[in-house]
């Protein structure tokens, strides 16, 4: 089992959905957050003031997947999440992890099952 962390612009997100159901996969939990990174920020204006905003707004997928859907799953982020043909600083990350255990809380199932 592994756990499959991407963090990607949010404006990406449905296409993201839209890819991992083409790929029969279902569960997720989306986050809102925020990150420091290559892109290193932008300047804004509010008010007639100009200022720098460092910390820029994405999501962060989390998806628990069984070995033979790593694969699928990490395709289907890179498909969706990239901007145009070359991408973009700033399209993301995938992070993929091994995941110990996984519990369902509902039936007590444990492992594979459990996802």
């Amino acid at each position: 089992m592994k756990l499959v962390v991407a963090i990607i612009q949010p404006h990406k997100l449905e296409e993201v959905k839209n890819e991992l159901t083409k790929n029969e996969i279902y569960r997720l939990t989306v986050s809102d957050v925020q990150g420091y990174g290559q892109q290193k920020g932008k300047t804004e204006v509010f008010r007639g003031h100009e200022y720098q905003v460092n910390l820029l707004r994405k999501v962060r997928l989390e998806i628990a997947v069984n070995d033979e859907f790593v694969k699928p799953t990490v395709d289907a982020i890179l498909k969706a999440a990239k901007t145009g043909p070359e991408g973009k600083i700033g399209d993301g990350k995938i992070f993929v992890m091994p995941l110990e255990e996984v519990i369902r809380i509902r039936s007590g199932e444990r492992g594979s099952k459990a996802i």
